[in-house]
């Protein structure tokens, strides 16, 4: 049985204007809180509700381009979140302002500058006026493997002015500015660059008292690319990672405690995230669920659904089926 997948990267366009005024609060608050993370929004007074968003995969991360009028989005304690927008949100704001706040910090940002912000945790964005933005949504493991102390990074200011942080705006621009113009394999090409430079700008604005060990974070680092180039391998477990690091099963397991997980229910995490990145692209309608869930490493399909289920909210039948109506 040929269980390889091709891949393809569609971007998801989705707009206000594709909807009744009535249903356009509604609609994009379920759009947010389904592409991104749950909030609540309010338009700005006087203002009419619009907003258009354009979301490109971008292998692990997306890259979003974002118009929009004045409107404010908060998240509050306590609220459900589902384990695929357990990420880290990169903002670039283009043109307008926008206020962040989180973790007791705010920042008023003026176009061309970063901001980093966790969507997990409560944090409100208040946008006075029209503004455009980007918006790089990074999994939390993957951006925490790149950079130390990320979680001291969120809402603080990043200048586009000067050293590395000039270099990854300026080159999160660029990509989205050429990304319709650019094949799957160019454009996915760029993104380990991305992270590069994102973790390389972010750590600017880490506080200079903060001091981690680059010694376990480079470990970690080491697993997890081992993990992501095998998940679709049935024997990956606890012996076999060990064994291709050179690290010791316990120690991996340390490692990944730091992190509140498991080696093995990482695994899991990111091959269920694997099936619904695949579940949603429209090339993949057609290919079996079964095939999909073997291809990442799953043999149980019950299991599988059930897992799928809980780390999403809906079966992978559901998922699919949502997905085809927005397409």
């Amino acid at each position: 049985m040929d269980t390889s997948l091709p891949h393809h990267n569609e971007p998801l366009f989705l707009s206000t204007a594709q909807q009744p005024i009535h249903r356009r609060h509604d609609w994009l608050q379920h759009i947010i809180s389904q592409e991104y993370t749950h909030v609540a929004i309010k338009a700005v007074r006087d203002m009419p509700l619009f907003n258009e968003m354009t979301i490109y995969p971008w292998q692990d991360m997306r890259l979003s381009t974002i118009r929009s009028n004045g409107i404010t989005i908060q998240r509050q304690r306590g609220e459900c979140r589902n384990a695929s927008q357990d990420a880290y949100f990169a903002v670039i704001l283009l043109s307008g302002q926008y206020l962040l706040e989180q973790h007791g910090r705010e920042v008023f940002l003026q176009p061309g500058e970063m901001a980093l912000y966790d969507a997990t945790s409560p944090h409100r964005i208040h946008c006075p006026g029209p503004f455009s933005k980007l918006i790089v949504s990074i999994p939390r493991a993957l951006l925490r493997s790149h950079l130390a102390g990320v979680e001291h990074c969120t809402a603080r200011r990043i200048s586009p002015e000067l050293g590395m942080s000039a270099i990854g705006t300026h080159f999160i621009r660029s990509a989205a500015q050429h990304a319709n113009s650019l094949n799957l394999p160019q454009f996915n090409s760029l993104a380990p660059q991305a992270l590069a430079l994102l973790a390389a700008s972010l750590a600017s604005a880490r506080p200079d008292h903060i001091h981690y060990g680059r010694s376990r974070s480079a470990s970690l680092h080491r697993v997890r690319q081992f993990i992501e180039e095998h998940l679709h391998d049935h024997d990956l477990d606890s012996s076999l990672i060990a064994a291709a690091t050179g690290l010791s099963a316990r120690y991996i397991n340390s490692l990944f405690a730091d992190e509140g997980l498991s080696l093995m229910r990482y695994v899991w995490q990111r091959r269920l995230e694997k099936c619904r990145q695949t579940l949603r692209q429209p090339a993949q309608h057609g290919q079996a669920i079964a095939t999909i869930a073997f291809h990442w490493g799953f043999i149980d399909q019950a299991h599988f659904s059930r897992s799928f289920k809980q780390a999403f909210g809906v079966s992978p039948r559901a998922y699919r089926a949502q997905q085809c109506r927005s397409d």
